[in-house]
């Protein structure tokens, strides 16, 4: 049976930049370890299998690989799916696609401008707040020192589908210059649940811009991610409950990527909801190239 898989540029705002995914459809004959194995093929952060071209239960199967194995969620996938579907697959304008995923089921709205999909937005699962990991652990993974930590705020985990170490630094040139020091960054996975790390700063390159950001999760197979939608969704949680708990909304750009050279663009919105908090991250999308394989 023939597959037809697509290459997108997610959370971009020109071609060839942002979040590189490749995007397969009628996934549902190949094995998990066939998943497996193009993932590592393919090599982007995460690679998005839609299983069949037929919703299931009002919603589309989706399972995302990162290199070396599959996780529960990934905005960046999403959004890159339900680019695709409505484009390749629906050819008429809607609002919104159903993905369920391994963490559960989540929706994707789409807006549309000059009679094309202008932004993708998709819903995450309620934000939890987790462990906080020791300071030392933590500027010792990253090679910096203790006091270009904001202390101003914790060093916490966050997941809002998928669990990232929000780690609050001082200063742009901090997030420029940290760097995985393995030794280091094995000592802490081994001693924590932390497998991916999420540094941000509120300077920025450009002013017009919240923060900047970078994720490194080289025990998922991504030494840095040039964007990362479930991260951002991380860090807006973690931006209303600590940095501006007196708002009841907020919305933020986030700028990642420069340090590898493909400058990405993360919209994120959170908004206090029935005592919690409400989670959206949207970005652009635009197709790179597709094909076939056997």
């Amino acid at each position: 049976m023939e597959h037809t898989f697509y290459l997108v540029d997610v959370f971009a705002e020109g071609r060839y930049s942002g979040n590189q995914l490749a995007v397969f459809r009628n996934a549902s004959l190949l094995s998990v370890e066939d998943m497996r194995h193009l993932a590592r093929e393919v090599h982007f952060s995460e690679t998005a299998f839609v299983l069949s071209d037929e919703p299931r239960d009002g919603g589309f199967d989706l399972r995302v690989f990162t290199p070396l194995e599959e996780i529960p969620f990934s905005g960046h996938a999403v959004l890159g799916a339900a680019w695709v579907l409505q484009r390749e697959l629906i050819h008429r304008p809607v609002d919104s696609i159903r993905f369920n995923l391994g963490a559960g089921s989540v929706q994707a709205d789409l807006v549309y401008r000059y009679g094309g999909i202008d932004t993708v937005w998709v819903n995450h699962l309620p934000p939890q707040f987790l462990a906080c990991p020791s300071l030392d652990a933590v500027a010792a993974a990253i090679g910096l020192d203790v006091s270009e930590i904001d202390t101003r705020w914790p060093v916490q985990e966050v997941s809002t589908g998928l669990r990232f170490a929000m780690v609050p630094l001082r200063s742009l040139s901090s997030v420029g210059r940290a760097r995985v020091v393995a030794d280091s960054l094995s000592a802490l996975t081994a001693s924590t649940a932390i497998r991916a790390l999420y540094l941000f700063a509120s300077e920025t390159y450009d002013a017009g811009n919240d923060f900047h950001a970078r994720m490194f999760a080289p025990s998922f197979g991504i030494p840095e991610d040039p964007a990362t939608g479930a991260g951002a969704g991380c860090l807006v949680a973690y931006a209303l409950r600590y940095l501006h708990p007196d708002r009841d909304a907020l919305d933020a750009r986030i700028e990642q990527g420069y340090e590898v050279r493909r400058p990405s663009i993360l919209f994120a919105r959170g908004a206090r909801s029935d005592g919690g908090l409400r989670i959206t991250v949207g970005g652009r999308v635009m197709m790179a190239a597709q094909g076939h394989f056997v």
